[in-house]
């Protein structure tokens, strides 16, 4: 029976080993069980001159049961394919807008590192440290991205080249990887 779940489990994952990735993981970094931390309840980007939303997707409005959250399923659950219009690539600057649950005992340190990668090279890298979230909260958090000036021709190229623009996000907490997703992303 093939394993549907490729995710490995290194000891210790530290921001410090994803700040030195120049090529995206070639596999999740963490299993599912690792994050007993956090629930996303929304997301959204926008472009921050028009406002105007690009993606969003919401949870159902359903009670987290902390104790008997469902972490099992495959690399489904922690994967996305991003189809943006072409002239997402000429925006400045997009916004993101990310609602989350936190578990009863709460967190000391949460952080949040991006890598951004095209044709398996490193273009973008964010890190965002939230710190303390309080025990049994929502919180809405907001970062604006500053988008790299790309060329005529890189701009070609990405919009010839789908699925080769990709991403993966880390999620600390207390230093230690309890999430890891990816994404891939087209553009016609």
């Amino acid at each position: 029976m093939a394993n549907k779940n490729k995710s490995t489990r290194p000891q210790n994952v530290t921001p410090e080993m994803v700040l030195k990735h120049t090529k995206p993981a070639d596999k999740f970094l963490c299993p599912l069980s690792s994050n007993k931390y956090i629930e996303f309840l929304e997301f959204r980007i926008r472009d921050m001159e028009s406002s105007k939303v690009i993606f969003e997707v919401k949870r159902p409005s359903v009670e987290i049961n902390w104790k008997e959250r469902d972490l099992s399923g495959g690399d489904e659950l922690r994967t996305i394919a991003y189809a943006f219009p072409a002239d997402f690539l000429s925006y400045k600057t997009v916004g993101t807008t990310l609602v989350f649950a936190v578990c009863p005992e709460g967190i000391q340190n949460f952080r949040m590192i991006e890598r951004h990668y095209f044709k398996g090279k490193l273009l973008k890298s964010f890190d965002f440290t939230f710190g303390y979230c309080i025990p049994n909260s929502v919180n809405t958090w907001e970062a604006v991205y500053s988008l790299p000036e790309l060329t005529e021709k890189q701009v070609q190229e990405m919009i010839d080249s789908p699925g080769t623009a990709l991403s993966d996000s880390f999620y600390f907490v207390d230093d230690r990887l309890i999430m890891h997703n990816k994404a891939s992303y087209s553009y016609s």
